[in-house]
Protein backbone atom coordinates (compact mmCIF):
# COMPACT_ATOMS: atom_id res chain seq x y z
CA UNK A 1 0.00 0.00 0.00
CA UNK A 2 2.85 2.43 0.86
CA UNK A 3 4.66 1.32 -2.57
CA UNK A 4 1.14 2.54 -4.52
CA UNK A 5 1.04 5.97 -2.53
CA UNK A 6 4.56 6.58 -3.64
CA UNK A 7 4.09 5.64 -6.95
CA UNK A 8 1.11 7.87 -7.25
CA UNK A 9 3.28 10.66 -5.75
CA UNK A 10 6.03 10.16 -8.45
CA UNK A 11 3.58 9.96 -11.20
CA UNK A 12 1.88 13.59 -9.92
CA UNK A 13 4.73 14.98 -9.31
CA UNK A 14 6.58 13.90 -12.48
CA UNK A 15 3.32 15.32 -14.08
CA UNK A 16 3.88 18.62 -12.98
CA UNK A 17 7.41 19.31 -13.77
CA UNK A 18 6.48 17.67 -17.48
CA UNK A 19 3.65 20.43 -17.49
CA UNK A 20 6.28 22.98 -16.50
CA UNK A 21 9.01 22.51 -19.01
CA UNK A 22 6.28 22.63 -21.64
CA UNK A 23 4.53 25.94 -20.38
CA UNK A 24 6.26 28.78 -22.80
CA UNK A 25 8.25 31.47 -20.62
CA UNK A 26 6.26 34.06 -20.30
CA UNK A 27 7.38 37.72 -21.96
CA UNK A 28 7.04 40.94 -23.18
CA UNK A 29 2.91 41.58 -24.71
CA UNK A 30 0.21 43.56 -26.16
CA UNK A 31 -2.26 43.72 -27.42
CA UNK A 32 -5.15 46.00 -29.65
CA UNK A 33 -9.12 45.71 -28.79
CA UNK A 34 -11.01 46.72 -32.35
CA UNK A 35 -12.88 49.28 -32.62
CA UNK A 36 -15.61 49.55 -35.60
CA UNK A 37 -14.70 52.43 -38.19
CA UNK A 38 -16.62 53.34 -41.19
CA UNK A 39 -19.85 52.22 -40.34
CA UNK A 40 -19.14 48.22 -39.77
CA UNK A 41 -19.80 46.30 -36.79
CA UNK A 42 -16.58 44.42 -36.75
CA UNK A 43 -14.72 43.47 -33.37
CA UNK A 44 -12.33 41.91 -32.39
CA UNK A 45 -9.03 41.82 -30.55
CA UNK A 46 -5.24 41.45 -31.79
CA UNK A 47 -2.21 40.20 -29.49
CA UNK A 48 1.40 40.20 -30.11
CA UNK A 49 4.86 38.40 -28.74
CA UNK A 50 8.15 37.97 -29.86
CA UNK A 51 8.99 34.39 -30.37
CA UNK A 52 11.98 33.11 -31.93
CA UNK A 53 13.29 36.39 -33.18
CA UNK A 54 9.90 37.17 -34.86
CA UNK A 55 6.71 39.17 -34.25
CA UNK A 56 4.25 36.72 -33.46
CA UNK A 57 0.28 37.47 -34.16
CA UNK A 58 -2.91 36.48 -33.11
CA UNK A 59 -6.62 37.74 -34.08
CA UNK A 60 -9.75 36.62 -33.20
CA UNK A 61 -12.30 39.29 -35.13
CA UNK A 62 -15.75 39.12 -35.58
CA UNK A 63 -19.11 41.20 -37.41
CA UNK A 64 -16.73 40.73 -40.79
CA UNK A 65 -18.06 40.32 -44.44
CA UNK A 66 -17.04 36.84 -45.58
CA UNK A 67 -14.16 36.48 -47.67
CA UNK A 68 -10.55 37.84 -47.77
CA UNK A 69 -9.85 41.64 -46.20
CA UNK A 70 -6.31 43.34 -45.84
CA UNK A 71 -4.89 43.31 -42.25
CA UNK A 72 -1.82 45.83 -41.48
CA UNK A 73 -0.02 47.30 -38.88
CA UNK A 74 -0.37 51.22 -39.46
CA UNK A 75 2.22 54.05 -38.72
CA UNK A 76 0.42 55.75 -35.62
CA UNK A 77 -1.29 55.02 -32.79
CA UNK A 78 -4.48 57.32 -33.42
CA UNK A 79 -7.95 55.21 -34.18
CA UNK A 80 -9.72 58.13 -33.63
CA UNK A 81 -11.21 59.09 -36.93
CA UNK A 82 -14.26 57.80 -37.68
CA UNK A 83 -12.72 56.01 -41.34
CA UNK A 84 -9.38 55.23 -39.04
CA UNK A 85 -7.58 57.71 -41.12
CA UNK A 86 -5.83 59.25 -37.73
CA UNK A 87 -3.76 55.63 -38.10
CA UNK A 88 -1.58 56.85 -41.22
CA UNK A 89 -0.14 54.44 -43.76
CA UNK A 90 1.16 51.30 -43.36
CA UNK A 91 4.53 51.11 -40.58
CA UNK A 92 7.26 50.82 -43.07
CA UNK A 93 10.43 51.02 -41.09
CA UNK A 94 12.97 49.77 -43.79
CA UNK A 95 11.32 52.03 -46.69
CA UNK A 96 10.19 49.12 -48.75
CA UNK A 97 7.76 49.46 -51.26
CA UNK A 98 4.03 47.67 -50.33
CA UNK A 99 4.32 43.78 -50.91
CA UNK A 100 3.65 40.07 -50.01
CA UNK A 101 4.30 39.86 -46.18
CA UNK A 102 6.47 36.54 -47.30
CA UNK A 103 8.11 38.48 -49.92
CA UNK A 104 11.38 39.97 -48.75
CA UNK A 105 10.96 43.38 -50.30
CA UNK A 106 7.14 44.75 -48.33
CA UNK A 107 6.19 47.80 -45.65
CA UNK A 108 7.01 45.72 -42.05
CA UNK A 109 3.06 46.41 -41.56
CA UNK A 110 2.28 43.83 -44.55
CA UNK A 111 0.53 40.94 -43.34
CA UNK A 112 -1.09 37.80 -44.32
CA UNK A 113 -5.14 38.56 -45.46
CA UNK A 114 -7.72 37.51 -43.08
CA UNK A 115 -10.59 35.26 -44.55
CA UNK A 116 -13.54 35.82 -42.50
CA UNK A 117 -16.15 32.56 -42.77
CA UNK A 118 -19.56 32.45 -43.67
CA UNK A 119 -20.44 33.84 -40.09
CA UNK A 120 -18.11 37.09 -40.72
CA UNK A 121 -15.38 35.24 -37.89
CA UNK A 122 -11.78 35.08 -38.84
CA UNK A 123 -8.69 33.80 -36.97
CA UNK A 124 -5.02 33.89 -37.34
CA UNK A 125 -1.89 32.89 -35.73
CA UNK A 126 0.83 34.42 -37.93
CA UNK A 127 4.84 35.05 -37.36
CA UNK A 128 6.34 38.40 -39.28
CA UNK A 129 9.99 38.79 -39.43
CA UNK A 130 11.64 41.52 -39.47
CA UNK A 131 8.90 43.00 -36.88
CA UNK A 132 9.41 43.70 -33.09
CA UNK A 133 7.41 44.61 -29.81
CA UNK A 134 9.68 48.04 -28.94
CA UNK A 135 12.52 49.86 -30.93
CA UNK A 136 12.89 51.10 -33.87
CA UNK A 137 10.86 48.10 -35.63
CA UNK A 138 8.45 47.97 -32.99
CA UNK A 139 4.64 47.90 -33.25
CA UNK A 140 4.38 49.45 -29.59
CA UNK A 141 1.79 52.86 -29.95
CA UNK A 142 1.06 51.77 -33.42
CA UNK A 143 -2.81 50.47 -35.05
CA UNK A 144 -3.96 47.45 -36.36
CA UNK A 145 -6.18 47.86 -39.23
CA UNK A 146 -8.19 45.70 -40.87
CA UNK A 147 -9.91 46.85 -44.50
CA UNK A 148 -12.77 45.67 -46.12
CA UNK A 149 -11.62 44.46 -49.08
CA UNK A 150 -8.37 41.94 -49.64
CA UNK A 151 -4.53 42.95 -50.19
CA UNK A 152 -3.89 42.40 -53.60
CA UNK A 153 0.13 42.55 -52.06
CA UNK A 154 1.00 44.95 -55.43
CA UNK A 155 -0.87 47.73 -55.81
CA UNK A 156 1.19 50.54 -54.15
CA UNK A 157 1.06 52.07 -51.47
CA UNK A 158 -1.30 50.08 -49.99
CA UNK A 159 -2.51 47.24 -51.82
CA UNK A 160 -6.02 48.33 -52.71
CA UNK A 161 -7.51 46.61 -50.02
CA UNK A 162 -10.50 49.47 -49.33
CA UNK A 163 -11.95 51.45 -46.39
CA UNK A 164 -10.61 50.94 -42.98
CA UNK A 165 -13.51 48.78 -41.06
CA UNK A 166 -11.60 48.36 -37.91
CA UNK A 167 -8.98 49.93 -36.28
CA UNK A 168 -7.24 49.06 -32.49
CA UNK A 169 -4.32 51.18 -31.15
CA UNK A 170 -1.59 48.51 -30.19
CA UNK A 171 -0.16 48.72 -26.01
CA UNK A 172 1.96 47.02 -23.75
CA UNK A 173 -0.29 44.35 -21.24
Amino acid sequence: MKKTHAGLALTALSAVLLGACATPAAGPMASADLQARSGSAVSGKVSFSETNGRLRVDAQVAGLTPGEHGFHIHEAGDCSAPDASTAKGHFNPAGKAHGHHASPEHHGGDMPNLVANANGEASISAEIDGLSLSGATGVLGRSIVIHADPDDYKSQPAGNSGKRVACGVIASR
